[in-house]
């Protein structure tokens, strides 16, 4: 049998290690500083300050976890009162997912470390560099959201294969 040559320079195969790399340095850097979260929780913590306001289905598909493990981590950071669940205004049976003041100097801490770590990761990068890979990435990331609502977290795979059939 032939053994297949894979290409490991190509955009997806890079943004791929690097993503596993980061999220290895992520997890240490986060039990490091000894915050009192998991890092699973400090991703959480950093999503529902990016997302303010949002529903927990939408954040769960936004990070990419299934809603019962979104719910363990909302359930501990409320219960240490980093988050609350406030009612969606436009659905009163829905909750909304917010940062409470109290998470400020948790969050300010946290955010320090994690500059402090990606500056180490980005060292040898101008800040032009830099710059320049964020917008790269941003429109990478906005293609994927554009082709695929399911990556976007504004409809499930069910709900797009519906509308996908509907439209043929």
């Amino acid at each position: 049998m032939m053994p297949f040559k894979l290409e490991s320079e190509t955009i997806g195969m890079l943004l791929t290690d690097v993503s596993r790399l980061l999220r290895g340095a992520f997890d240490r850097k986060v039990n490091a500083m000894d915050l009192g979260i998991t890092p699973g929780e400090a991703r959480t913590l950093i999503q529902v300050a990016l997302t303010e306001g949002i529903k927990q289905a939408e954040i769960a598909t936004r990070m990419g976890i299934e809603p019962m493990t979104l719910s363990a981590y909302l359930d501990r950071l409320e219960a240490n009162g980093l988050v609350a669940r406030v009612p969606d205004p436009a659905d009163r049976r829905a909750k909304n997912v917010v940062i409470t003041e109290k998470a400020g100097p948790l969050f300010n801490e946290l955010m320090t470390g994690l500059r402090e770590m990606m500056d180490a990761y980005t060292e040898g990068l101008d800040s032009e560099a830099r710059a320049l890979l964020c917008s790269n990435l941003r429109i990478l990331r906005d293609n994927l959201r554009q082709l695929d609502p399911c990556l976007a977290g504004k409809e499930t795979a069910e709900k797009a294969e519906v509308r996908v059939g509907a439209a043929q």
